[in-house]
């Protein structure tokens, strides 16, 4: 046996070591070499001694050969930078570093349906090992612009004031605005019941983990959760786990798609996300720029968001709803504005309207559907325009209205507000477990203001 067989056969016999580390590994180089940690600054690694590129996975091995699973996420000279995906406690100065793969893959395939998954796709409802047909790389592929569908189908989503006021087109991506406790997650519940999908991801994106089981057993169910899939990386995983677990649940939606299906792909939120981002590109010395908020969040907002939306023509669908976290109520918080400018339309809640009782406290004035003028008729979009013209009026004179300061007869446009406004408030009110489908919504929208 010549010496070169020999050392292959026995990179090979190391290789098959490395495997068994994830159970399969795709497309490891031949020439892998080991490399070492030299220093960990809060969550990131440095490690010396071997290459891998950006976004490759790599095994860090501490003292008790305890295997931790790490991705690069920069590198400066003959050093890598590494984020973990798990628990780092233990490790130590020169614990070996094994790159063993090139990309992250996330498990598609109908078994996922009715799982509970984290972000590095291992089961969380303890109903046994995933046993996923297929997997597909997080970044996802790009689809070429000109061989998108176009949006031309409304989409029933069962509340009252998006279906008539804020139409939605399958393929939307909508945002939710809304500062902390002002019922974004209930209006998020509301649509996953109601909503016609063939298949439902919801991506739990750093939020609290008590909201997990809450979602999964109260929002969707049993007959819910047959056909959805629940990815969630609650706020106590470490940033990376919180970045893949968007990714993966906007691969496995892609999955689906690709299969023709309808798919409903409801992201909460797409701030956790930014914030994940930020914590990584901070720890490896990006610089801030927004409101400490580095240049790379603001590349990674749209590169989430336009994987969702209609696939190839003849294809299928993804409408991707994205709630979005203002803090301190401001709209022009910079990951808002930012969202605001990607993605089609948004739903702003206001904080006013839930503190006087009002569910879901939808500020019309602020919301807008970009899509709503291409799959709505004119007769709709004449009543919808009027609304909302009838209660600006209003909304602009509530102060000399609540005063008394208003004489009747001084202005028929704000004598018809008043008239017209309890009314309004009506429409815009809905128990959130009273589904009113699109048509019922058009037929009291129309009889509520006539021409």
């Amino acid at each position: 046996m010549s010496e070169t067989k020999l050392n292959l056969d026995r990179t090979e016999q190391w290789l098959s070591r490395v495997r068994s580390y994830k159970g399969r590994i795709d497309n490891t180089p031949l020439h892998v070499v080991q490399g070492k940690l030299t220093r960990m600054v809060g969550l990131t690694l440095e490690a010396v001694g071997c290459q891998a590129a950006v976004g490759a996975r790599c095994i860090v091995t501490g003292p008790d050969n305890e295997n931790i699973e790490a991705e690069v996420v920069g590198f400066a000279g003959e050093k890598l930078y590494l984020m973990p995906t798990g628990d780092i406690q233990g490790l130590t100065p020169n614990a070996k570093v094994v790159p063993v793969d090139t990309v992250s893959y996330a498990p598609v395939g109908k078994q996922l349906l009715g799982r509970v998954i984290d972000g590095a796709g291992k089961p969380l409802d303890g109903k046994g090992p995933l046993k996923a047909e297929q997997t597909s790389p997080l970044t996802g592929r790009l689809i070429n612009p000109l061989q998108r569908s176009p949006i031309k189908e409304p989409l029933d989503v069962g509340v009252r004031a998006i279906n008539a006021l804020l139409t939605v087109g399958r393929g939307q991506r909508m945002g939710l605005f809304a500062g902390s406790g002002v019922g974004k997650s209930v209006l998020l519940g509301m649509m996953t019941r109601y909503t016609t999908a063939d298949v439902i991801v919801v991506g739990m994106i750093g939020e609290r983990g008590r909201e997990v089981k809450e979602f999964v057993e109260k929002i969707l169910g049993e007959e819910g959760m047959a056909r959805s899939v629940v990815v969630a990386t609650p706020a106590d995983n470490p940033p990376l786990l919180r970045l893949h677990g968007a990714m993966m649940a906007t691969s496995i939606a892609e999955y689906f798609r690709d299969q023709g299906k309808q798919v409903l792909l409801l992201m909460d939120s797409l701030t956790r996300y930014a914030q994940a981002q930020r914590e990584i590109a901070l720890a490896i010395g990006e610089p801030p720029a927004t409101k400490g908020y580095p240049p790379s969040v603001f590349a990674k907002i749209p590169q989430l968001v336009e994987r969702a939306g209609n696939g190839d023509k003849g294809g299928g669908s993804i409408t991707a709803f994205y709630t979005v976290l203002v803090e301190g109520d401001d709209q022009n918080d910079p990951i808002a504005d930012s969202a605001r400018a990607i993605l089609d339309g948004h739903i702003v809640l206001s904080r006013e309207l839930a503190e006087s009782g009002q569910y879901p406290a939808i500020d019309i004035e602020a919301s807008i559907s970009r899509a709503m003028t291409d799959i709505t008729e004119v007769e709709h979009q004449n009543i919808a325009r009027r609304f909302k013209k009838v209660y600006s009026v209003y909304q602009q004179n509530s102060d000399l209205v609540s005063v008394g300061a208003y004489q009747q007869g001084s202005d028929p446009r704000i004598d018809e507000a008043i008239q017209y406004h309890p009314r309004l408030l009506d429409f815009l009110q809905q128990d959130m477990y009273q589904p009113i489908h699109l048509q019922d919504s058009l037929d009291e929208l129309a009889a509520l203001l006539p021409q």
